[in-house]
């Protein structure tokens, strides 16, 4: 057992591995809850379990928001069913390391944390706006990280539409066609059983949208989040001892939250030669052949478009 926890945490603290460590915070919760399910239903104080689920919900009613409001985040890490995260992490992963690959890991938690509270406050409006849902309101609450992952998924579309996935049965397919599938689906199915959750989907694949259309444009929206992580990640990490020497003091630091990667914004704008001399590799040998550093040029100069 102690070689399971060995793994996760040397997997979580590994540098480069943004995408892999919001996939373990989303399974070791849903292990966690699933533990405790069976724990308070042999102990018959499952009334204690579905508080608990209560408190990590997000509700649909503003009254009980209020109450909770943590649940704006808490949700879009929070599953129950087995499939439900699977194809949640799944969906993610594949987009994901694309989005790792081209824009650097902090963009890649920026698009998973706000198309996920994006995907929260459609949810709350939608349910409490529209006359069809007004019943529902009292009894509704969302967990899932559908929204979240929605937004990295559009935001990897709208980046790299012509990016192909080979899909079993289907082969090689656009990726986006892939999302806009989703989202016609999601569209579709907003008035049956699960009509929260597709709803959701849909503001956070809107997000996705406008959070790479707007960076395409200079404009990145994840500047405050960025900064909080920063702040999150200084106060909670040890200061070293310093190194003295009698010319200097040398303080060494590691980032604990994110990976330190140069963003496209850190790259030198690539001249032509460069920029042909990429074009080339991908007519070649594909997308996948670039370096980061190349996909990030590639990005760069899209910039100036």
């Amino acid at each position: 057992m102690s070689g399971i926890f060995d793994d996760f945490r040397r997997e979580f603290t590994k540098t480069d591995n943004t995408l892999v460590r919001i996939i373990l915070i989303n399974t070791v919760v849903f292990l966690a809850l699933l533990l405790v399910k069976v724990i308070f239903t042999l102990g018959q104080s499952s009334e204690a379990y579905v508080w608990l689920i209560d408190m990590l919900r997000l509700p649909a009613s503003p009254r009980e928001f209020v109450v909770k409001p943590w649940t704006i985040i808490t949700y879009f890490f929070t599953h129950e069913e087995i499939f439900h995260i699977l194809f949640n992490m799944l969906f993610l992963y594949w987009f994901g390391r694309l989005v790792d690959e081209y824009l650097g890991s902090k963009r890649l938690i920026a698009l998973y944390v706000l198309g996920g509270i994006a995907g929260g406050i459609a949810y709350m409006g939608i349910y409490n706006l529209l006359p069809y849902f007004h019943s529902q309101v009292a009894s509704s609450q969302m967990l899932g990280a559908s929204a979240a992952a929605f937004s990295v998924a559009v935001g990897a579309s709208t980046l790299l539409p012509n990016y192909t996935f080979n899909l079993i049965f289907l082969g090689p397919i656009r990726i986006k066609y892939i999302a806009f599938f989703y989202i016609v689906l999601s569209l579709a199915q907003s008035i049956g059983p699960n009509a929260g959750g597709n709803l959701a989907h849909l503001g956070g694949a809107f997000t996705g949208y406008m959070f790479i259309k707007l960076l395409q444009n200079g404009t990145d929206l994840g500047k405050p989040l960025y900064a909080l992580m920063e702040f999150w990640s200084r106060l909670f990490k040890k200061r070293p001892p310093m190194k003295v020497t009698y010319r200097q003091k040398e303080v060494h630091r590691t980032s604990t939250f994110y990976s330190a990667a140069p963003s496209p914004t850190s790259v030198e704008m690539p001249d032509q030669d460069e920029i042909d001399a990429i074009l080339d590799k991908i007519s070649k040998s594909g997308y996948e052949s670039l370096t980061r550093e190349e996909k990030q040029k590639l990005f760069k100069a899209s910039q100036q478009k």
